[in-house]
């Protein structure tokens, strides 16, 4: 397995989309009741334009796409310092434990620095073990001391609250 990390493309959508729908399947199966949402026309419109939403990052054995990594950059203000916010990490179950997801986490380690972030931050749901171990098995830390939130954009438009 000769595998190789490059930056995520609009081309890859359908690629993206058939792992995203293998990542769902997944996190389904450990209980997520989300019903998720990215296929390959939200990866292009909210990828790629004038204000993508995410970058992200492929990783390919030969000529197929077996994982990707999508991220944003953000801010912490309790520690004063940029962040990159890991979106999603997903790496096919038959390409699991030959270091793909390192290579992804490599990459998107590397395009931080590169863009003046200290830390990268990700969320992993809860009953998701084998992510957490990988994750802590890197260096990671876990963060119990604080949970998300979340309120629609339109929430509080004139009249809403």
């Amino acid at each position: 397995m000769a595998i190789t990390v490059r930056a995520a493309r609009a081309g890859d959508a359908h690629d993206i989309d058939k792992l995203a729908r293998h990542f769902a399947q997944y996190l389904s199966d450990l209980g997520d009741p989300t019903e998720f949402k990215l296929n390959a026309e939200a990866y292009v419109r909210d990828g790629f334009g004038l204000q993508p939403g995410f970058s992200g990052f492929v990783a390919e054995d030969g000529d197929k796409v077996i994982g990707y990594l999508l991220y944003h950059f953000g801010y912490d203000s309790d520690n004063a310092v940029r962040n990159l916010h890991v979106v999603d990490l997903y790496v096919e179950q038959e390409a699991r434990r030959k270091r793909v997801g390192t290579a992804l986490m490599k990459a998107a380690a590397e395009i931080a620095v590169k863009g003046g972030a200290e830390e990268l931050v990700w969320s992993v749901y809860n009953p998701n073990n084998l992510a957490a171990s990988f994750y802590e098995r890197l260096g990671a830390e876990r963060i119990t001391e604080v949970f998300f939130m979340r309120l629609r954009a339109d929430a509080l438009k004139s009249g809403a609250h």
